[in-house]
């Protein structure tokens, strides 16, 4: 049996959209493990495998449970050590975590704000209810004011990027000549953009958006067989 891999779906179960799971959808693609997506809704979260997590990802692997995108990477690293590598070493891990706080802190900031109405519009009406109670006091304002400046703020996202768009003048990939984790990383980021959202968060000439183009295209198109949000 393969690694069970719970992933946060709307109300249509065929279209995951949690930036985390897509890490981890590809981190095991990128292991060559077989893995069954289980969908499990906002609403649903709290009953699986025994309320053992509050949040998605979480994974199954025989008797095992891990939760948490980042120590579920880690786990398949060091119990799958001789499958391709996911962090390329400590420094690979190092650098990994480094990207992460920056995916979290910059892209899904402006992602998570300017894509709420969409996402809310994935959902089941339970789980609407859920999300809007939930967001609406995180914010403090209604949902539809939050992405309500999003077009004047695009260009300032996409300056945020400059970094990695330097970066694949140089190279193919975060991790050099192939990718690593933290290519999954940001690609999960871009990954929810895409699935949730028309907004077009990337320029089609963007060097950025040819990378995740490269990205949606590893392990059979695993991550474009999702289509995108029309």
């Amino acid at each position: 049996m393969g690694i069970l891999l719970y992933e946060l779906v709307g109300s249509d179960e065929r279209r995951p959209f949690s930036p985390h799971c897509w890490k981890i959808a590809l981190a095991l693609a990128h292991k060559g493990l077989s893995f069954e997506g289980r969908p499990t809704r906002f609403t649903e979260i709290a009953d699986i495998e025994n309320g053992v997590t509050k949040t998605v990802p979480l994974i199954r692997d025989g008797d095992r449970l891990i939760r948490g995108s980042f120590a579920i990477a880690l786990y398949l690293e060091e119990a799958y050590p001789d499958r391709p590598t996911l962090f390329g070493g400590e420094g690979g891990k190092a650098m990994a975590r480094f990207v992460e706080r920056w995916s979290q802190l910059t892209l899904h900031t402006f992602i998570g704000e300017a894509a709420l109405v969409d996402i809310h519009g994935l959902l089941g009406p339970e789980d609407q209810v859920y999300f809007r109670e939930s967001r609406e006091a995180r914010f403090g304002k209604p949902l539809e004011d939050v992405p309500a400046d999003r077009e004047t703020r695009l260009e300032d996202f996409r300056a945020t990027l400059a970094p990695l768009r330097t970066l694949f003048r140089h190279q193919p990939f975060i991790g050099g000549e192939g990718p690593l984790f933290a290519d999954y990383i940001v690609a999960g980021a871009l990954q929810w953009a895409r699935v949730a959202s028309p907004f077009p968060f990337l320029a089609p000439d963007d060097p950025v958006a040819d990378w995740f183009g490269r990205c949606l295209d590893l392990h059979d198109g695993l991550a474009r067989r999702v289509p995108a949000a029309a």
